[in-house]
């Protein structure tokens, strides 16, 4: 798994991926992503553009988003409390950003 950036949006709570992402194959990008936050995959719902999976973080409940129309991608949490979480989650991902 190689990704472009990582950024946290503390307003929007969430974490900001970027990378390249077939649409039609995103579970070939998603599982190895969910797996090195070491995060277990309790749901996945798509539509024509979207993809939408719950992640379960030691109890947090997140959710793995990617548009395609947009190419955006992001993990986002609605509870202010667990925006801590996603910054530990930005720190795994650091070694998989390309230089």
């Amino acid at each position: 798994m190689k990704l472009l950036s990582a950024s946290l949006d503390s307003d929007n709570l969430s974490l900001l991926i970027s990378a390249k992402i077939d649409f039609e194959q995103f579970a070939d990008f998603a599982q190895p992503l969910a797996s090195a936050l070491d995060c277990q995959v309790c749901e996945r719902q798509w539509g024509a553009d979207r993809h939408q999976w719950l992640l379960d973080f030691e109890g947090s409940q997140l959710w793995l988003h990617y548009e395609f129309y947009g190419d955006i991608c992001w993990i986002s949490t609605e509870r202010q409390d667990e925006f801590d979480v996603l910054v530990y989650l930005h720190s795994l991902l650091q070694p998989y950003i390309q230089s």
